[in-house]
């Protein structure tokens, strides 16, 4: 019997394509879809995403062959290629990407061969196929990477040692991408190396053409950009490590050392960088030791998120904030061997505590597995309930929240009720300043 999944944490892959491509400056999309498809979109990872913004070319600015009936009965090619000529013509870039929607894929446009026409422009345009079918945003990711490293990306034998290059942060699916992609890149630097994070601050399309040249692959994440840096090592000869999403000191340690063994750094610069860096952390923690003791800090947590998220945060909130991870519910849609890699990185939590995991893509499951975990109460004259309890999510919770009288701090797409510009979660100063988040939530009446 088929299903439906109850108010998604995504779009489809040319959302997610769409999303990234606004976090590449100067790159100009290409819609080949249906006429709305690409409002439509704008409007889901821009509120989602935190108020993302429309960008150098996004939002009502899209450029789209607008498809409708005639050009499905008769084929689209020829409304595209007017269509790029005339966005060649109109909207100044540097790179032009033509992506396609599910309609013009069902009726075999042949996107490649359109694109082939404009092979002898002075500025790049590049195909990449995004119907819904392939996959949703997060793939959408990875399609455009991909086909960024096959198609743009020079290739280089020689390669610099120190340089890497930074995947797996996904722009608008991960609200808080560049404010984390500046702390990672910060961090990394204090290791004396050279990084491309693709679409942190300063970085131009020259950094991403350049990329060949890099020693090493850094995928923060076990699933998004895997595909993308299996491309690179295929193509470019570069290897690649997966590391967890790292918040605060102990996770930040660990990826440290992860990349510095990786690329036989000396001990000695990297447990200098870590010493420092978890002095800085502690030095700020300490501060809160006397609030949190006095009026009882410690929560259980329950953290709703993605499979970059949802682990993280986990293990933050019971490895350095001392709460009970009573309920982790991972929102993407996995194989089992992905299943099974999360659990397991949940099963070595230093707190020694032990989170129950969930997978689930439906909002409304989250109620139904809060009972599984702690049994209800039946009218008994003591009953220990599970309180005081936290909730990490998305604005999906909210409503479970106030059902449960339970605070929450949304962290996951989709965040509509904040803003988010140059926020940090990852690394020693995003940890930080999500303390600053959870605590001041719990003190905020006082």
């Amino acid at each position: 019997m088929s299903s439906f999944i109850d108010r998604p944490r995504y779009a489809c892959s040319l959302g997610g394509a769409l999303a990234t491509l606004r976090a590449i400056p100067r790159a100009i999309p290409v819609i080949h879809a249906s006429a709305g498809c690409g409002q439509n979109l704008y409007q889901a990872y821009n509120s989602g995403g935190a108020y993302l913004g429309g960008g150098y070319c996004g939002g009502n600015a899209l450029p789209s062959s607008n498809v409708v009936e005639r050009d499905i009965v008769f084929g689209g090619e020829e409304r595209l290629r007017e269509q790029i000529k005339t966005t060649l013509e109109v909207m100044d870039g540097d790179l032009y990407v033509v992506l396609s929607g599910c309609m013009v894929e069902m009726i075999g446009d042949d996107l490649d061969a359109v694109v082939s026409d404009f092979e002898e422009e002075e500025k790049p345009v590049l195909a990449v196929h995004t119907p819904s079918f392939r996959g949703n945003s997060y793939l959408g990711y990875d399609l455009l990477l991909s086909a960024i490293v096959k198609k743009y990306i020079t290739r280089q034998k020689n390669k610099k040692a120190q340089k890497v290059n930074v995947l797996g942060i996904v722009p608008s699916l991960d609200v808080f991408w560049e404010g984390n992609l500046k702390e990672v890149k910060r961090l990394l630097n204090r290791l004396g190396l050279e990084v491309n994070t693709f679409f942190g601050e300063s970085e131009t399309l020259q950094d991403i053409k350049n990329a060949g040249d890099a020693s090493l692959n850094i995928v923060l994440s076990g699933i998004f950009g895997v595909q993308t840096a299996e491309v690179f090592q295929e193509l470019h000869d570069i290897p690649y490590i997966t590391a967890d999403l790292p918040i605060g000191a102990h996770a930040t340690e660990d990826f440290l050392k992860k990349v510095a063994a990786k690329l036989n750094i000396a001990d000695r610069v990297t447990d200098e960088v870590i010493k420092s860096e978890k002095k800085l952390f502690y030095n700020y923690i300490e501060r809160l030791a006397d609030i949190y003791n006095d009026i009882d800090l410690q929560r259980y947590a329950i953290v709703i998120g993605d499979s970059n998220y949802a682990p993280a945060i986990t293990r933050f909130l019971s490895d350095e904030l001392g709460w009970l991870p009573e309920l982790t519910v991972v929102t993407d849609m996995l194989e089992d061997n992905q299943k099974e890699k999360i659990v397991s990185g949940l099963d070595g939590l230093k707190s020694g505590l032990k989170a129950n995991v969930k997978f689930d893509t439906n909002t409304s499951s989250v109620k139904k597995y809060i009972s599984e975990i702690w049994e209800r109460n039946h009218n008994e004259r003591y009953y220990d309930s599970m309180t005081p309890t936290f909730i990490i999510g998305s604005v999906y919770e909210r409503d479970l929240a106030a059902q449960f009288n339970y605070p929450i701090l949304t962290a996951s797409f989709p965040v509509t009720n904040r803003i988010v510009l140059n926020t940090a979660y990852a690394g020693i100063n995003g940890g930080l300043r999500l303390t600053e988040d959870i605590l001041s939530i719990l003190v905020a009446g006082r």
